[in-house]
């Protein structure tokens, strides 16, 4: 049987005015994230010149802590 993969990409958000996300909000996205990591065999990050936000260094953490395998698409 040939292995698949299904892409699993963050939650996207449109942000309106200018107060950005709520708290609510920004902690939904992150159970989104943390539930997609744990849905996940691996996980790829895409990081754009290197660069890594606090959250994104938050949910490598989490995933390392799960046993999932984390690369990335640019050296870190």
């Amino acid at each position: 049987m040939p292995l698949t993969s299904t892409p699993l990409a963050p939650g996207e958000t449109i942000l309106t005015g200018e107060g950005g996300l709520s708290m609510e909000q920004e902690a939904m996205l992150d159970a989104l994230h943390r539930h997609k990591i744990d849905l996940a065999d691996r996980v790829l990050v895409v990081n754009p010149g290197g660069y890594l936000g606090e959250s994104t260094r938050s949910e490598i953490d989490y995933a390392r802590a799960s046993g999932k395998p984390v690369s990335f698409t640019e050296p870190q």
